[in-house]
């Protein structure tokens, strides 16, 4: 099974509104064989608690800007680790420390990586 055309779609929109407010290490895995209930996962990174929720709150606004809501998220107060959930997208945005420990990278190794094109023209 493979994501979504859609998925990819929202995903590359979601990593074009992440970079806009400087998110760094952008992946975006497949992860519709081994999760049913997603097909990709966007994992980025922040330096900082602000730059977190900054990130996560360009992603909601530019994704609200195509008519999709989240329909769960979680961490915005603590800006650490902030999951938006958009259905067949999960958007993690890391605090970079807190990337390092859990490592999804690496719990997910086996998926896919869907290819990002992220420029300066996009942001």
């Amino acid at each position: 099974m493979t994501a979504s055309s859609t998925a990819i779609e929202l995903a590359q929109l979601a990593a074009s509104a992440a970079d806009s407010k400087q998110a760094e290490n952008l992946v975006a895995l497949d992860v519709s064989g081994p999760l049913p209930l997603a097909d990709v996962f966007l994992l980025a990174s922040g330096r900082n608690e602000r730059n977190v929720i900054a990130i996560a709150e360009e992603i909601q606004d530019r994704l609200g800007e195509t008519g999709v809501k989240a329909v769960r998220r979680e961490g915005m107060a603590e800006g650490r680790w902030i999951l938006l959930d958009f259905g067949d997208l999960v958007v993690h945005v890391f605090h970079e420390e807190d990337r390092m420990y859990y490592s999804l990278e690496r719990l997910w190794k086996d998926c896919p990586v869907v290819p990002l094109q992220v420029t300066a023209a996009d942001a």
